[in-house]
């Protein structure tokens, strides 16, 4: 989907079991995936600052492509608000104002 290509891994509607909507996006290979639930009573609005951070740790150089492919989706390359994540990645507002954090460092 978009910029960082992640694809739907599985989605449930609100009649689902807990009456949560449920969307998981991700790589089809990797060991990890994004859990993204809706609120169906909406008490919990999204209110994102510039403290909300989804890191990935590349582990690796940055490519260009990938930075070109977030802005054509409607992301935004923004400075970040703690000088760490400059230093070690780019960091990418969402149209929604959420942030995307690719750093070149390893994790662990």
């Amino acid at each position: 989907m978009g910029g960082l290509k992640l694809e739907v891994l599985y989605r449930t509607d609100a009649d689902a079991e807990g009456g949560h909507a449920l969307l998981m996006l991700g790589w089809p290979q990797a060991a990890w995936h994004l859990e993204l639930v809706e609120d169906p009573r909406e008490e919990t609005p999204p209110t994102p600052t510039d403290e909300d951070l989804l890191v990935f740790y590349l582990g690796g150089p940055i490519d260009d492509e990938v930075i070109d492919q977030l802005v054509q989706a409607g992301g935004e390359r923004v400075p970040s608000r703690n000088p760490y994540w400059d230093q070690w990645g780019v960091t990418i507002r969402d149209p929604d104002g959420y942030r995307l954090v690719l750093s070149h460092r390893p994790w662990p």
